[in-house]
């Protein structure tokens, strides 16, 4: 169910930011639509629509990881990863093969270092949950930067204090799991809202940095 339900999200926003991206460069000949086939709106929605199924399949894989489900587990962060390889291709509609190479590897860094903390929360090792929670603080400036080469109207420290958002709200997802807190479902929707925060200025900066692509209407 989980592969499913990605693979139909996941090819509906990558092919949406592919055609995109090559609207500007075909006719409407080749393509049957005009330069503006995708506005800055759909963009924004492309970008929350994956950044969103991020943390609710991760939220799905913590879970089972943390009640030892395994085979579900497994099932989750395969199709998280999947989210991960969409994600990276939307990137690379953009800004070329080598920056969705580049950004597939990052992001995939981050969803290791929540493999730590949640393996720290199962063991109850304090010292490991530390020490994942100080390399994920850490990757929010990396991920700033890298984002800011690719786009500069995107500041390093604003992309880092809106990732480290994302590391605590998720964060606070897998604390309540482990707590068995029923507030887990609001907290999950709550880190999900948050991606939002990082979709829209994203968005925003790609159309203005590539106007002749994304129409704003």
């Amino acid at each position: 169910m989980h592969a499913i339900r990605h693979r139909a999200i996941g090819l509906m926003a990558v092919l949406a930011l592919g055609v995109a991206a090559r609207g500007a460069t075909q006719s409407m000949s080749n393509m049957s639509m005009s330069r503006s086939a995708m506005s800055a709106s759909d963009l924004r929605v492309a970008l929350n629509t994956l950044l969103a199924e991020h943390i609710y399949i991760a939220g799905s894989a913590t879970g089972a990881a943390l009640a030892g489900r395994t085979p579900e587990f497994q099932a989750a962060a395969g199709a998280l990863d999947s989210n991960s390889v969409a994600l990276s291709k939307a990137i690379g509609t953009i800004y070329g093969d080598d920056a969705g190479t580049a950004f597939l590897a990052l992001w995939r860094k981050h969803i290791g270092f929540v493999v730590d903390y949640t393996t720290g929360v199962a063991t109850k090792n304090k010292l490991k949950q530390d020490k994942a929670v100080q390399d994920l603080l850490g990757y929010a400036n990396d991920f700033g930067a890298f984002l800011h080469s690719a786009c500069p109207g995107l500041p390093t420290t604003v992309v880092a204090d809106l990732v480290r958002g994302h590391i605590t709200s998720l964060k606070t997802v897998i604390d309540a799991q482990a707590a068995n807190d029923p507030a887990v479902y609001n907290n999950i929707r709550m880190a999900a809202a948050h991606m939002q925060m990082i979709a829209d200025p994203l968005a925003a900066a790609i159309a203005k940095q590539f106007p002749e692509r994304f129409a704003s209407r």
